[in-house]
């Protein structure tokens, strides 16, 4: 590989890429912002756009234990717009095949995996590391735990009555174990550069979930009934917030409910369905993807839990 003896680059540096300026110009001789990588770690979260909110808590974590380290993150094309502009995530990498090619390539120190799926578990056992945690598979496919002390949370997926009864932890607590990490309620960071900032302050409805759990959200009737009386409370139109899924409730309950409510875009991405859940002062919603971005903005969120485990989410004191 050729390398110029005269090269001021500094490729060492989390912030250099070597396709464009970093956030401090690019310019690396005598530069006071260079932060040499002292270790790179691979975080492997490709499940639910929930999940990876989620996962985003363990992340001052990682860094309070590796100040210096080159965070990338791995997962899918969906929950990208979720990761964007967060400042513990050196670059994130849209699992692939163009993906495949560059893991063949780079090499790291760490890899976590934060999931319990076949895929990512592969991947896991695939990536040239020196160190493995969390979960992977073996040569039959079954998924495993590859260190001590992600047996927990790996147990907790194949007991039902230690997840729903016995567990009195949240997630980010059982996955901050599992991953090698010190939990300290860290709490979830989405960031949004201001989007529809000033806008006056709302109580929310997300009324949809994920066609996995349908019984994670309210019945529809019960989301007409609540509106009409926060509407009599505050006098002020409740916000109906959801995704592309939503759209015929969302029409249901405005044909009903009229000026009790103000709609929101539901296909209009991540960040702006995002962005209208930050008009909120209050989030009322089932356990959803609505509900990670409502704790992550830190709103007060009042959550509805079905079929499953409301121990296991840390709504932050709010």
């Amino acid at each position: 590989m050729y390398r110029s003896e005269m090269s001021a680059y500094r490729t060492d540096c989390r912030f250099f890429t070597g396709y464009r300026p970093c956030a401090y110009g690019g310019q690396c001789e005598g530069c006071e912002d260079f932060q040499s990588v002292q270790l790179d770690v691979l975080l492997i979260n490709l499940d639910a756009l929930g999940d990876v909110l989620r996962t985003t808590a363990l992340l001052p974590a990682i860094r309070r234990q590796y100040p210096r380290a080159r965070i990338t993150w791995l997962t899918r094309s969906r929950a990208r717009p979720l990761l964007e502009g967060n400042p513990d995530v050196d670059r994130v990498l849209v699992f692939g095949i163009e993906t495949d090619i560059l893991l063949r390539t780079l090499q790291f120190d760490v890899v976590l995996n934060a999931d319990k799926s076949m895929v990512a578990g592969a991947l896991a056992m695939q990536v040239n590391a020196k160190e493995r945690r969390g979960f992977g598979v073996d040569a039959g496919g079954a998924i495993v735990p590859l260190n001590k002390s992600a047996e927990l949370l790996y147990g907790l997926g194949l007991d039902d009555k230690a997840k729903f009864f016995r567990n009195q932890r949240t997630a980010p607590d059982l996955l901050a174990e599992a991953l090698g990490f010190e939990h300290q309620r860290d709490g979830y960071v989405l960031q949004l550069d201001g989007m529809l900032a000033g806008q006056p302050r709302k109580v929310g409805f997300n009324t949809g979930c994920g066609p996995k759990w349908p019984y994670k959200k309210l019945g529809i009737s019960v989301t007409e009934e609540s509106v009409r009386q926060v509407f009599s409370m505050t006098g002020e139109p409740v916000l109906l917030l959801g995704g592309p899924e939503d759209q015929r409730d969302h029409a249901w309950l405005a044909s009903r409910l009229g000026s009790m409510v103000e709609q929101t875009p539901l296909d209009a991405g991540l960040r702006h369905g995002a962005a209208h859940v930050d008009r909120c002062d209050v989030v009322v919603t089932g356990d959803s993807l609505g509900m990670h971005m409502a704790i992550a903005l830190k709103k007060h969120v009042v959550a509805w839990f079905g079929p499953t485990s409301p121990q296991e989410i840390d709504l932050y004191d709010r």
